[in-house]
C-alpha cells in the first residue's frame, strides 16, 4: 500500500497551483457568479473572478484562436435548455499585439475544442462577427457585422429563439443592430457563457463583463395577465450604466417607487403593495386596508408622507379607482368617483393628483384635488394619453400620447395648455420620469412592432435618457427583457443617481 503524502505537502501543492488549473486537474466545477464553472477549452488557459457587489466578471484567457476546426480559449459557462437571451456589456482591459483577440458569448454543444457552436465575438480591431460551426470538427463560418465597434463598452446579446440565433450589438448608449442565423442545430441543452481568446498562445488578455444576464423568455403559449414570469428588482447607476439585481421572485412584482429617504422601494405584487428594505434586502407588506387588488399604478407624494394607489374596486365591477393612504399604511380614502382611473403623478405641493381615465371609450389625462372634488380633464385628443407626471418645479406635466401615430413623450402646463411633443423617433416611448433636479427624463421604449397603444409584458425594451427639454437624441441606459411593470411609476432615487426597474425571466 502506498503511503499518502503528509498534509503539509498536500497543502503546499494546492497553494502553489493556480485555482484555474486546480479546477481542471481535479475536474472541479467552481461556480462563478451565475455560472456553474470556468474551464480551459482546448489549449487555452485563463482564469475568472466575480465581484458580488458590482455583479461584474473579470475573465482572462489565452489561446491560439477560435477558428477553423478547433477553438482554444477560456470559458465561463452554465448549462441552459430551450430558448434563452444572453446579454452583457463587455470591455477589453489593456492593449494587445493581436487585433483579432476575441471576447463575447458562445453557445456550444460540448466543451471539446471542435464543438459545434454559435458565437458572438467582438474582435480587438472592432470587428463584430457571428461565428458558427455547424457540426463537430467542421470549419468555422462567419457573418460579419457591417459596422466597426469600439474595443470597449460594447453591448453584446445572443439569443436562441426556436432554433434561430439572433445577435444584437451596439456601443453602450446606442440602439442595437441585429443579425440572424438559421440552419445550425445544437442540442436542446447547451453550454452558454462568456469567453476570452487572446489569438496568441503566449499572450493572456483580460476583459470585464457587466450587466450579465441569462434570461429565459416567455414561452409561446403564455397568456398575458394570467401567466407570469419571474421578476428581478434592479438598481441602475445612471452615470456608469451598471445595473445590479437586488431581489428576485418567481412570480410577478412590478413598478418600483423609491421612498424619499432612499432606504426602500415600494412595488406592487399580486394585488398588494410591499416595502423592500435595501439594507436588509427584505420585503414587508404595506397595510392598505380593504385595497388588496392594487394594480401597478402607485405614487408617493413629494414629501413621502402619502401614497396614492390604484385599486380594482369590487363595488365598481373591478374598475381601477384612485385612493390615497398614509405611506406607513392605513385606511384608503377614495379620490376618483369614476373608473377606470390609473394614478401616475402627484404635484410637488401635494395639492393635485394626475391620472389616466377612460371616459366614453377614450383614455385622457385628468387631475383632481388631493382633498377631493370634481375631476378636471386636461387632454381631449382622440387616442390614448397616459403616464402623466409633474416636474419637480411644478411647471409642467409630462405624459405619453399616440396622437402622432406612435407613442411619444409630450408635455403640457398644469392646466392642460401648451401641449408639445418632446420625442420623435421610431420607437414607442412610454412613462416619462423626471429626475429630482429637473434636468433629465428617463422613459421606456418599446420596439416599433409593438402596437403604439400597448405596453405588454415580456419584450426586448430599452430604458433611455434625454435632457428635460429634448433637443438631443435619447441615450440608452439599460437594455433588458421586460415591459409592463418595468418602470410604470416614478423610480428615481432621491439623489438622482440611480433608477429602480423590474426585468423578467423564468426563474428556477
Amino acid at each position: 500500500m502506498r503511503t499518502p503524502p503528509p498534509y503539509w505537502l498536500l497543502a503546499l501543492v494546492l497553494a502553489l497551483v493556480p485555482s484555474c488549473l486546480f479546477g481542471n486537474i481535479l475536474g472541479a466545477q467552481v461556480p462563478v457568479g451565475v455560472f456553474a464553472a470556468h474551464t480551459n477549452v482546448g489549449r487555452g488557459r485563463g482564469s475568472a473572478s466575480y465581484d458580488p457587489r458590482q455583479q461584474t466578471y473579470l475573465v482572462a484567457g489565452s489561446g491560439r484562436n477560435m477558428w477553423e476546426s478547433r477553438d482554444d480559449f477560456h470559458f465561463v459557462w452554465a448549462r441552459v435548455s430551450g430558448n434563452f437571451i444572453l446579454s452583457t456589456r463587455a470591455s477589453f482591459l489593456g492593449r494587445s499585439v493581436e487585433e483579432h483577440r476575441k471576447i463575447g458569448w458562445t453557445i456550444r454543444a460540448s466543451l471539446e475544442p471542435g464543438s459545434a457552436h454559435v458565437t458572438a465575438a467582438l474582435h480587438g480591431n472592432g470587428l463584430m462577427s457571428l461565428q458558427f460551426r455547424r457540426e463537430t470538427g467542421a470549419t468555422t463560418e462567419e457573418d460579419k457585422s457591417p459596422d466597426s465597434l469600439p474595443d470597449a463598452d460594447v453591448v453584446i446579446q445572443l439569443e436562441r429563439r426556436d432554433g434561430e440565433y439572433v445577435m444584437a450589438v451596439a456601443p453602450f448608449g446606442d440602439t442595437l443592430a441585429t443579425q440572424r442565423l438559421t440552419g445550425v442545430r445544437l442540442p436542446d441543452t447547451v453550454y452558454v457563457g462568456l469567453f476570452v481568446c487572446s489569438h496568441n498562445d503566449t499572450v493572456t488578455d483580460r476583459a470585464t463583463f457587466s450587466n450579465v444576464r441569462i434570461t429565459v423568455p416567455a414561452p409561446p403559449g403564455l397568456v398575458p395577465y394570467r401567466d407570469y414570469l419571474g421578476s428581478n428588482l434592479e438598481i441602475l447607476d445612471v452615470a456608469s450604466g451598471n445595473a445590479t439585481i437586488v431581489h428576485q421572485y418567481r412570480g410577478s412584482f412590478q413598478a418600483p417607487n423609491w421612498t424619499r429617504d432612499g432606504k426602500a422601494l415600494i412595488y406592487a405584487q399580486e394585488g398588494r403593495l410591499y416595502r423592500f428594505d435595501l439594507a436588509s434586502r427584505t420585503a414587508q407588506p404595506i397595510n392598505t386596508g380593504f385595497a388588496t387588488r392594487n394594480n401597478n399604478d402607485h405614487v408617493l407624494s413629494f414629501d413621502g408622507r402619502m401614497l396614492g394607489i390604484s385599486h380594482n374596486a369590487v363595488e365598481d365591477s373591478g374598475a381601477s379607482i384612485v385612493y390615497t393612504v398614509p405611506a406607513t399604511g392605513g385606511t384608503p380614502r377614495r379620490m376618483t368617483a369614476k373608473g377606470p382611473s390609473y394614478l401616475h403623478g402627484w404635484s410637488p405641493d401635494g395639492r393635485w393628483l394626475v391620472y389616466v381615465g377612460e371616459r366614453n371609450g377614450d383614455f385622457d389625462i385628468y387631475k383632481i384635488s388631493s382633498g377631493g372634488g370634481e375631476e378636471i380633464r386636461l387632454t381631449s385628443t382622440p387616442g390614448l394619453d397616459d403616464g402623466p407626471e409633474y416636474t419637480p418645479d411644478g411647471r409642467y406635466i409630462y405624459f405619453c400620447s399616440v396622437r402622432s401615430g406612435r407613442m411619444q413623450i409630450w408635455r403640457m402646463q398644469p392646466d392642460g395648455s401648451g401641449q408639445e411633443q418632446i420625442t420623435d423617433d421610431g420607437f414607442n416611448d412610454w412613462f416619462p420620469h423626471i429626475s429630482p433636479d429637473g434636468k433629465w427624463v428617463a422613459f421606456i421604449s418599446f420596439p416599433p412592432e409593438v402596437a403604439p397603444n400597448d405596453h405588454p409584458f415580456y419584450k426586448h425594451v430599452l430604458l433611455r435618457l434625454m435632457p428635460i427639454g429634448g433637443g438631443r437624441p435619447a441615450r440608452v441606459i439599460a437594455y433588458l427583457y421586460g415591459g409592463q411593470g418595468t418602470i410604470n411609476v416614478p423610480s428615481w432615487s432621491p439623489d438622482g443617481k440611480r433608477l429602480a426597474f423590474v426585468s423578467n425571466s423564468a426563474l428556477p
